[in-house]
């Protein structure tokens, strides 16, 4: 298992290339702002580069824009500490400029980091794994929309899934699509019926077993208020290390 600061190195490196900074930028005392670029390497969560993108590890805020707000980024952001500006009232008037150039903010995205080994409490119910193609069969079910992505995607494909049975009906799965060939990233889905009893924990805490296993990184991301997903995360020995914002195109 990989160290903190390995870590903490790993996402910093990812994000200094979809942000078009240095790794250092990270922990700068100041807000950064670059201009917008795009690179085979980034995540591929939209085609071409985002209007507007912004993170932050706790301290100052990394925002990477459109040139053409870049003068009002400036002069926004120059005397706020960079982890406030993604305050409710800070975000809105965000909000307001993007909206000039046809854009939206598009959530808030919390991510985790595991640090630690957590070994998983025994659920009593049969499981599965599935692999690469055998995972296809679940996307016009619709019924795992967090574990799986929509569908078959070549530039972040679903690499791996694990699922729970109570007798022959799937009530759980966690999956994970490679975002990177190195990072992993893990989602989850329980049954509403089968929830509070311990098996997204499970799910999530076998697959991040198996993504270690195999040399990769494994990380989690949720929404600010789904505080159940906040819940399996941590018991799974996941940790909260930056959040991310982004934009998209009004409808």
């Amino acid at each position: 298992m990989k160290t903190k600061q390995e870590l903490l190195g790993i996402i910093k490196n990812q994000l200094a290339i979809e942000y078009n900074c240095s790794i250092d930028d990270f922990s700068s005392s100041h807000n950064i702002i670059t201009a917008t670029k795009d690179s085979e390497e980034k995540r591929h969560y939209i085609n071409g580069t985002f209007f507007f993108k912004m993170a932050t590890f706790g301290d100052n805020a990394v925002i990477t824009a459109n040139e053409c707000i870049h003068t009002w980024l400036k002069d926004y952001t120059k005397d706020k500490k960079g982890h406030w500006i993604f305050e409710q009232n800070n975000i809105m008037k965000i909000e307001k400029k993007l909206n000039e150039h046809n854009k939206k903010l598009w959530g808030s995205h919390h991510m985790f980091l595991s640090y630690k080994e957590v070994i998983p409490k025994d659920i009593n119910l049969k499981t599965e794994w599935f692999e690469k193609e055998a995972i296809h069969q679940f996307y016009n079910t619709k019924l795992f929309p967090n574990a799986l992505c929509k569908k078959y995607n070549p530039k972040r494909p679903d690499i791996l899934a694990v699922a729970a049975y109570d007798e022959d009906k799937i009530i759980g799965m966690s999956g994970c699509s490679a975002d990177t060939p190195l990072l992993w990233q893990i989602g989850i889905d329980v049954h509403e019926n089968y929830r509070g009893k311990g098996i997204g924990t499970y799910l999530v805490t076998l697959i991040k077993k198996e993504i270690e296993k195999r040399g990769k990184v494994p990380f989690y991301g949720t929404s600010l208020s789904n505080l159940y997903s906040w819940n399996i995360a941590i018991n799974s020995g996941f940790s909260p290390v930056w959040i991310e914002i982004t934009s998209i195109e009004e409808e």
